[in-house]
């Protein structure tokens, strides 16, 4: 058994790494502020990571420090870029001092695999992709790059040792209702058309969230140290099959409208998790549509409708 802190431990991917934690038999600290761990049998430190003497304190004792609170909403992060880049960054470095003075085992980092949106089209993403700055494309984007760059500085310059995880597009119950698939259930439970821009053939490789959560056991393992991997989906998801996969598991009623493609919408780009497979163990064994049935079933329980 480890002592293991989960910042943002709160939240949607966050809380079922707390869960995955316990289950495995780690005693868990949740960092968050100001909202509460889903589960009792948890520590919790309610901590602005901003302030760096109350996160050297909360982290005191912790052998592995899973690293995923963030903005990661890239609609907030694009309208609050000072916040955004002051919490993404300096609370990745008050994390990864405080490994240092308190002498933790590993501090991994929850990365993102939209690292790799500049790379040139028709490329795969796997870890030896360097960054294309240029094409970084957003704040949120940046502020995952600089902490990345940070958590290498700390290790070669501290040996503080860290892991990367760069997310795919998780999926599950708990997800934020502003992402698409909570969306369409509404819709769809409201019975209200889904709209698709285009054709729908615009592709994302969503993970299960438990798929994903099972990665941070594995990355515990003495191979992973200072390394990055990919945790990415096993499989191209177009818009148009999530569509049809809410319609599917609500009720064939349900209508689905195209509306004109907006310029510039990001069609998907390639990321394979060969590293994972090969180093790790890992590979995703929720099917989409299986994944996306319970998914919605969740949702509706919750908003009882």
């Amino acid at each position: 058994m480890a002592r293991v802190v989960v910042t943002g431990g709160s939240g949607f991917i966050g809380s079922h790494v707390v869960d995955a934690m316990a289950a495995a038999g780690h005693r868990v600290t949740v960092i968050d502020h100001r909202v509460r761990p889903h589960r009792n049998d948890v520590d919790f430190e309610d901590v602005d990571l901003m302030d760096f003497s109350s996160v050297l304190t909360a982290t005191r004792g912790a052998e592995h420090i899973f690293h995923l609170a963030a903005v990661s909403n890239v609609n907030v992060a694009h309208k609050y870029p000072v916040y955004s880049t002051g919490l993404n960054v300096m609370g990745t470095v008050h994390l990864l001092e405080a490994a240092r003075i308190n002498g933790a085992k590993r501090l991994y980092l929850a990365s993102t695999v939209w690292v790799y949106n500049g790379a040139p089209e028709g490329s795969i993403g796997d870890e030896s992709v360097p960054f294309y700055l240029n094409g970084a494309g957003h704040i949120y984007t940046s502020s995952k790059i600089a902490a990345e760059m940070l958590c290498h500085n700390y290790s070669q310059l501290y040996n503080v040792p860290v892991t990367i995880l760069r997310y795919g597009i998780p999926y599950g119950p708990r997800m934020r209702e502003e992402l698409l698939i909570p969306i369409f259930c509404k819709r769809a439970l409201r019975g209200d058309p889904l709209t698709i821009a285009g054709k729908g053939d615009q592709f994302r490789k969503f993970l299960y969230i438990t798929d994903l959560a099972h990665a941070h056991i594995l990355a515990m393992n003495d191979q992973a140290a200072n390394q990055t991997y990919n945790v990415e989906g096993a499989r191209q998801v177009t818009i148009l099959e999530v569509a049809e996969g809410v319609r599917s598991a609500i009720g064939e009623h349900v209508k689905i409208e195209f509306v004109p493609e907006r310029p510039g919408d990001f069609r998907g780009k390639e990321i394979n998790f060969d590293k994972a497979r090969a180093e790790l163990g890992w590979a995703p064994t929720v099917e989409f549509q299986d994944g996306l049935r319970r998914t919605v079933d969740w949702f509706r329980a919750k908003w009882d409708m």
